[in-house]
């Protein structure tokens, strides 16, 4: 059957079962966009910007565990896709993005609109594409999605030139894919898994520190049962939340930076270290020469560049971390001193459990000024069991990390390797499109919200009733608490002193605004934003010089904690 370029990319995307696209239509993709007025199997959201498009897809593919798809035109709509591809390339996403490209002819004339997205992506996408002839578009999109989804999820650019979307060719979509040089290892070998059971069972004060690529291999289930069948206490990083019920008592929730004191204590005294799926990420590890220095490391994950990259490994064992907890899990099965292991863990379970008593997570609430830390206690209790919760980056990230105790997992959409202010709107409205009956929360600071606010439009549009809520203390806070620890209070530019009437804003959009202003209007806020249809912002007047602690100073050992200030 014979279409055009155009037609040919939206059967392919048909075929690898897209059912929703963010798009900006452009020149350049004008073809493609006529083809998809009429293309009624796949849905289109128009964003208000390319960057939180290619955000939106993100949040789907997070929320959903499949491909996010993005759309752009050629120039500054390709360019302003990247901090969006970045994003999703640090924290191991998979997205497929298509932008429009000048003409094949075109190429390199400095053409109307005309950038390298190539170039300019090569760094932060796991593989990209420049489709020169229409005869070569079904292959490189199985491809593109194959690589997208395979080995250590990530982004994937497909550069689609005008004449190239005009073209007609004969259609057809191959079965499989077979690329030279890419073969991911996903089965661990069985000799290293006996090993790490071994080394596991013969610890006296194990950890396992789980992160983001548990939740990408849908191994949750494996892990929390691997954790309590042998009554070994876990701690996730910021990717891996939710990965782990946080009401479990083996929980020590969240590591590194702005972590548990148990969880970082438990690191630093620990013997043995199971790390599933996670990469030793400065923000976990803190100063690399005292990192648990006491502990032997098994290191699981299906990138082999990402063993041995931050710490030194004893054990490790590369492939899916789901087959490998799986096959964990066989040969524990076999074991017949899991009893005697278990029995010898409750010393350092007790001494965990002393840290746990010294210095919990908490704060104290007064009567007359809101403790963002309270706003975020009071949402994990009004919300429902599988909400999903996007948040923004800063202070108020760090506190729903620390404080609304995610149980399940994919219901975290967070930037965690980029750290990009203005994710958590974009992405909560992917979530959404991808689950429009759940219940979908922003979280958001007064300085990220602005960046990306122009998306309330889309929420009003396509009746994606997201609930954001606005942790306002009218500061660039993350920025202006370390001015205050480290910089004698010098808050340089960090203080967003124009006051802006969030509730007006909402109204202007379409959408609906409520205020609190004292501790008691917290729960009425929430349940009437709650309770409300359509997009709704809460917003919270916290506490200004409020702080995330504990905090580990930069260059600091894990161990070495800031917990009051």
């Amino acid at each position: 059957m014979k279409m055009n370029g155009a037609r040919i990319l939206l059967e392919c995307l048909k075929m690898e079962g897209v059912d929703t696209v963010f798009g900006y239509p452009g020149g350049t993709v004008i073809n493609l966009y006529d083809e998809l007025f009429t293309f009624k199997e796949i849905r289109h959201i128009l964003p208000r910007h390319e960057q939180a498009g290619v955000h939106a897809a993100d949040g789907y593919a997070r929320a959903t565990g499949k491909v996010g798809v993005a759309i752009a035109t050629s120039g500054p709509g390709a360019t302003n896709t990247v901090t969006g591809i970045a994003t999703a390339y640090m924290d191991s996403i998979p997205l497929v993005v298509i932008t429009g490209q000048v003409p094949t002819a075109l190429i390199g004339n400095d053409a109307f609109q005309e950038v390298d997205i190539i170039g300019i992506t090569r760094p932060c996408t796991k593989h990209n594409f420049l489709v020169r002839d229409v005869k070569e578009l079904a292959a490189i999109v199985k491809k593109a999605f194959y690589i997208a989804r395979s080995g250590r999820p990530g982004p994937v650019l497909i550069d689609l030139p005008k004449d190239v979307q005009i073209a007609i060719s004969e259609f057809k979509y191959p079965d499989s894919v077979d690329i030279r040089g890419y073969k991911p290892t996903i089965e661990g070998h069985p000799k290293q898994v006996e090993k790490a059971v071994s080394l596991l069972l013969g610890a006296k004060r194990p950890v396992i520190y789980v992160g983001g690529g548990v939740i990408s291999s849908d191994a949750a289930a494996e892990l929390t049962e691997l954790a309590r069948s042998l009554g070994t206490p876990v701690t996730t990083t910021l990717m891996g939340l939710g990965a782990f019920p946080e009401n479990d008592p083996l929980s020590l929730g969240l590591l590194g930076m702005h972590g548990t004191y148990y969880a970082n204590m438990a690191m630093t005294n620990s013997d043995l270290i199971v790390a599933v799926g996670a990469r030793f990420d400065d923000r976990v590890t803190g100063k690399i020469a005292t990192f648990a220095p006491h502990a032997k490391i098994i290191h699981i994950d299906v990138d082999p560049t990402s063993i041995k990259k931050n710490v030194r490994v004893d054990l490790p064992i590369v492939g899916d971390v789901k087959d490998v907890l799986t096959r964990m899990l066989k040969v524990v099965e076999e074991q017949d001193r899991v009893e005697e292991f278990r029995a010898g863990l409750a010393p350092w379970l007790d001494e965990i459990a002393g840290w746990k008593a010294k210095h919990p997570i908490t704060y104290k609430q007064p009567a007359s000024t809101i403790k963002p830390q309270y706003v975020i206690q009071k949402l994990r209790e009004l919300s429902d069991a599988d909400a999903i919760i996007a948040t923004d980056v800063g202070q108020h990230q760090m506190w729903t990390a620390q404080f609304f105790g995610f149980t399940r997992p994919r219901t975290l959409l967070s930037s965690g390797g980029l750290g990009t202010m203005g994710y958590g709107l974009p992405a909560a409205m992917g979530a959404q499109a991808a689950f429009p009956k759940r219940q979908v929360i922003a979280v958001c600071g007064d300085g990220g919200f602005q960046m990306n606010l122009q998306e309330l439009a889309t929420l009003v549009q396509n009746r994606l009733p997201v609930k954001i809520v606005i942790l306002n203390n009218n500061f660039l806070g993350m920025v202006r608490q370390w001015q205050e620890l480290f910089f004698e209070k010098r808050y340089s530019s960090t203080c967003l002193e124009l006051p802006i009437d969030f509730i007006k804003l909402a109204e202007a959009y379409g959408a609906k605004g409520f205020q609190a202003t004292k501790p008691d209007e917290v729960e009425k806020v929430i349940r009437e934003g709650f309770k409300a249809s359509g997009p709704v912002i809460m917003e919270f007047k916290v506490a200004r010089e409020e702080k995330v602690l504990p905090m580990v100073p930069a260059g600091a050992s894990l161990n070495e904690m800031v917990l009051n200030a």
